[in-house]
This record gives C-alpha cells, structure tokens and sequence, in this order.
C-alpha cells in the first residue's frame, strides 16, 4: 500500500494540512517541524507528487545547482548533500556543471531560472558584478563565495588554515609554503591570504608562496617540483586532490612523505583517508554544506547573512617533525639509488 501524507502526519503527530505545507510552502513551518516531517517522509518512502503540487502552488518544487567541476569529489559530496536534502523535502534538483569556465555560470543560471525555485550558485569564478546581475533572475544562494547582500554558506577556510600552522609550528616546521588553487576562487584567495597573515604573525616563520595551480592531482604534481626547489619542509595545498598530487611527485623524485617533507590538504574528501600515505587534512562538514543551502534557500534569512561552517584538522600520517631540508633529502636519496 503507497505511503500517504497522512502516515507521516501520524508518524510525526500533526495535521495532513501541517505535512503538506511542511513539504510544499516550508516557510510557512517552524525549522524544527519542517525537519521532523522531512525526516519521517523520507523513513517511510513517501514521496510528493511534484507536478500536482507545481499546478496547485505555481512554484516549481525544482532547485538549481550550479558548480564548477562535477568530478571534483569536493562539489560531488557538496550536491550529494543538496540533493538528498531537498528529496527529503520534496524537491527534485537539476545539476549544472560550468567545467570551472566563469562564462558559463551566468549561462547556465539563466536558463535554469525559468524552470526552478531557486539556484545554489556554488564556488563562483565569476566577479561580483556579474553575480549581482543574476539576482534578478531567481532567488539565489553562493556556496563559498560571501557577498554583501545574498545569502552564502561558507566554510571557514581562514580557521582551517590557521589550524593546519598551528599543527605544522608544533611539529617543528618553520619554512611552509602554500600551493594555491584558482586564481578566481575565493576560497584560494582566502585560504592564501590567511597562511601569509598566520604565518607573518611568528618572526620565526617564513612563508612560501608557491603559485597558483589546477585543483586536480596534476595541479599538485607541478607544485611538487616547486616545494622541492624552495626549501621548504612542509607544505599546505590548495585542495586534497593537489595534496595527493604533491605526494605522489615528490614520491617519484626520492623523497619520503611525511620524513623528508610533510603535507597538508583541505577538504577532506574521501580519498584523502586512503591515499599512501594517509594525509593530514582540514575537514568541513560538505554534505552539512549542501544541507544549509537548500535552508538558506527555501527560508532566506532577512537580512541576507553570511553563515560560516565549523572545520577541523584531522592528523593522518602525512605530517611529521621537521627533520633535514627537502635538498638533503633529495640528494640523500640520489646517492642512495
């Protein structure tokens, strides 16, 4: 027999009439109840007929997702949170994938728009400018990408990397050098501004800027050589794919990871605990990420707020205590082979 709406008032104790606004008008609920039903629907399998609810509300009952590379693990996870969220809600999402091309992210949100409730608009590459225009195209949410007067859910990037210098200081390590990410992404304009502020803050420190690189694994091979060529004894990248990256070039050119030169990444996607070795990484809550979204979405805070998402170290094997300079080590492993 098909799960009704009436079974999950029951399961939930409300009314039929307090599930059907809770899935369909989910502003019109408090927070905690709108929660509730979502979590009995979905333990039941009930599921709202969409299209009638469309004719029957005029809203579209559709959520955008716009985000820079699907095979990224760090965007999947994120849209793996939207998207279970908002089926637990009643909302189908449409994802949309600019191939990190800022072009095609006003593209793709326009014609998106005619068709949704809303857009998540996730690690823009486009300038502000251009983000402000297509608040008149739909209502809007930017996931890592703050700005004054839209809704945006962050991680706190700034606190992550203060958190990964902090570990290396204890460690011993007092040259770092930061493989940066895209230009145009904010998160790497954050994250690069706020190793060279925690870094200057000890005199004892010294920063390595070491560029900027793709935020894929070969991102992290071309940075490998760099780190090796710097001095330094440890090295904070962009992203854990570039981590990995990193890893497995300074692998290739004799040196061990973490004795000779440690490595942090950031994200903390899944293969980050099962790479060799296992890396030393910040962790944000990315499906918690997705969730807050579709939140902020559906019931927009008034003011528009900037919300900010808690992110922990987590210590793995790919840090260790500083020990001889990345050249000694290079030039210990020449003589060894």
């Amino acid at each position: 027999m098909a799960v009704t709406a009436r079974d999950v008032a029951q399961r939930v104790g409300v009314s039929v009439s307090t599930v059907s606004r809770a899935l369909t008008r989910p502003d019109m609920v408090s927070p905690i109840t709108r929660r509730r039903v979502a979590e009995a629907a979905n333990e039941l399998g009930y599921h709202a007929n969409l299209a009638a609810r469309s004719l029957s509300t005029g809203r579209a009952s559709h959520i955008g997702l716009v985000i820079p590379d699907l095979e990224n693990p760090f965007f999947a996870s994120v849209a793996k949170g939207v998207q279970s969220y908002a089926r637990q809600i009643g909302y189908a999402v449409f994802i949309a994938d600019t191939d990190e091309n800022p072009a095609q992210e006003t593209e793709l949100v326009s014609q998106l728009s005619p068709q949704v409730d809303g857009v998540i608009l996730c690690s823009p590459r486009s300038e502000s400018e251009v983000i402000y225009q297509l608040i008149g195209k739909t209502p809007l949410v930017l996931l890592n990408r703050p700005l004054d007067g839209i809704n945006s859910i962050s991680l706190d990037s700034a606190d992550g990397i203060q958190q990964a210098i902090r570990h290396l200081w204890a460690l011993g390590h007092r040259i770092i050098g930061y493989a940066g990410g895209p230009r145009a992404s904010w998160s790497n304009q954050v994250r690069q501004e706020s190793f060279h502020q925690a870094m200057s803050a000890d005199a004892t420190m010294q920063a390595v800027d070491l560029g900027h690189f793709l935020p894929f694994n070969d991102g992290g091979l071309a940075a490998g050589d760099l780190a090796l060529a710097s001095g330094v004894t440890a090295v904070i990248a962009f992203n854990d794919l570039m981590a990995i990256g990193l890893i497995r070039r300074l692998r290739s050119r004799g040196l061990r990871v973490p004795e000779d030169l440690s490595v942090v990444g950031f994200d903390g996607i899944d293969q980050s605990a099962y790479c060799s070795p296992a890396l030393t990484t910040v962790v944000g809550g990315l499906r918690q990420l997705g969730r807050s979204a579709v939140d902020a979405l559906l019931n927009p805070p008034m003011p528009p707020t900037e919300n900010l998402l808690p992110v922990d170290l987590i210590v793995r094997a790919s840090t260790a205590e500083a020990s001889q300079s990345p050249a000694n080590a290079q030039a210990r492993a020449t003589t060894q082979s």
